[in-house]
């Protein structure tokens, strides 16, 4: 297939690839022991990591694929400047 049947370019499709990974991460960053009933509280629920670090590193995943959707590919900005 060529290149021009994908609406995104391969730079597009990689910065969109390293959002996946760091929305990921960051979900599993929130992940951990859990409070219940039978083991009583868990101080663990509040700790920097899953309060701050986490969301943080989600939050810029998906900040990232809005810019991996929004890039424009290097062929596009090639055609548009000789149109000019």
């Amino acid at each position: 297939m060529s290149q021009k049947n994908f609406a995104l370019s391969k730079t597009n499709l990689i910065i969109c690839g390293i959002a996946v990974l760091l929305i990921i991460a960051g979900f599993l960053l929130m992940t951990g022991p859990a409070t219940t009933t039978e083991g009583g509280f868990e101080p663990d629920i509040f700790s920097p990591r899953r309060i701050r670090v986490a969301p943080i590193v989600a939050l810029s995943g998906f900040v990232l694929m809005i810019v991996g959707i929004l890039y424009p590919s290097k062929e596009k900005r090639d055609r548009d400047n000789k149109q000019s």
